[in-house]
């Protein structure tokens, strides 16, 4: 039987899956001072989404030589809070459950999109201040418009299907990838896909190459005019990472024109306080809820209830990250 902690929540389904396999379940939020002093080093494997960080110094403070933590799951897909190099090394399996929220991040990513190019945010706000401002929020089509997309995983290619079906011309970039969907356009220059695209899409990771990939020179790149020879503006969206968008630059390209609307779902200090990004109309966001459907939480924590099951059963998951 393993002693599991799960920090941020976990669906009741998973729960179950867990306690009828014969192990013992805590939920229970520990900070990151307590983890530093070593609460999680009286359980055997621990479960985490975003809010919990376990780098070098956490995952040294989880494991003992007679026990610790064995196991790291994340309960969603990107894992820029492990550290799984220090989990490598001391013996800490890591595994993430990459697909269980595609679907729910693919469509929150269209909604933003959606709502960026016809204004809807702006609209609502303005109904709501007593404006019937009609004539003022004229919006541009997505059909016949250039979409990049930074990354080409699971989600980019989920996006670039509803694209298509919307009439877009896809392009994307992603060094790791050698080969595309059929109708997208593969660049090997990340460069490319911001002068050839009104409309930009974040799908990658954050790491020291991609922070602040978004920034001014790319932004200035962006043409303005869509590939059906409408003046639609530049239009980017982020559901990925927090801090891959030079937040600051991207603000100063909505200030200067360049950049007609920003949406984000991440930001680069999450929870997000204040921000000269709140002062723009042409800004939306949203408070880090790609994967936050009903639908994503039961398949995230029934993926991984069987991915701690396996591992408790056979030592490490086909699917391991180390």
């Amino acid at each position: 039987m393993g002693r599991i902690a799960v920090t941020d929540g976990m669906s009741d389904v998973a729960v179950s899956m867990l306690k009828n396999a014969g192990h013992e379940v805590v939920l229970r939020h520990h900070e990151k001072g307590e983890i530093a002093n070593g609460s999680l080093a009286a359980f055997d494997a621990v479960v985490i989404r975003s809010a919990t960080k376990l780098f070098a110094e956490e995952i040294m403070a989880s494991v003992r030589v007679d026990g610790g933590i064995r196991f790291i799951g994340r309960a969603g897909v990107g894992v820029d809070n492990i550290d799984i190099e220090a989990a490598t090394e001391h013996g800490v399996v890591v595994c993430n459950t990459p697909g269980a929220s595609t679907r729910s991040v693919v469509e929150i990513t269209i909604a933003h999109l959606l709502a960026s190019t016809r204004h809807i945010t702006t609209a609502d706000r303005s109904l709501r201040d007593g404006q019937w401002a009609k004539k003022h929020l004229r919006g541009t089509e997505i059909g016949g418009k250039r979409l990049g997309l930074i990354g080409f995983g699971r989600i980019a290619r989920g996006v670039s299907e509803i694209a298509t079906a919307f009439g877009m011309e896809v392009h994307a970039y992603d060094p790791y990838v050698s080969s595309s969907d059929v109708g997208v356009t593969m660049h090997d220059d990340v460069d490319e896909v911001f002068r050839n695209c009104t409309h930009v899409s974040i799908h990658c990771n954050l790491t020291e190459e991609t922070r602040h990939l978004v920034n001014s020179d790319r932004i200035s790149m962006m043409p303005g005019i869509g590939a059906d020879g409408t003046e639609c503006g530049n239009h980017i969206v982020s559901c990925a990472r927090g801090g891959i968008v030079d937040e600051a630059a991207a603000a100063e390209a909505l200030r200067a024109g360049q950049l007609s609307s920003l949406a984000l779902d991440v930001f680069e200090i999450e929870p997000l306080g204040e921000s000269q990004l709140l002062s723009h109309n042409s800004f939306h966001g949203s408070p880090h809820i790609a994967a936050s459907t009903s639908e994503a939480q039961a398949r995230v924590g029934t993926e991984m209830a069987t991915l701690l099951i396996e591992f408790f059963e056979t030592g490490k998951p086909s699917t391991a990250l180390n």
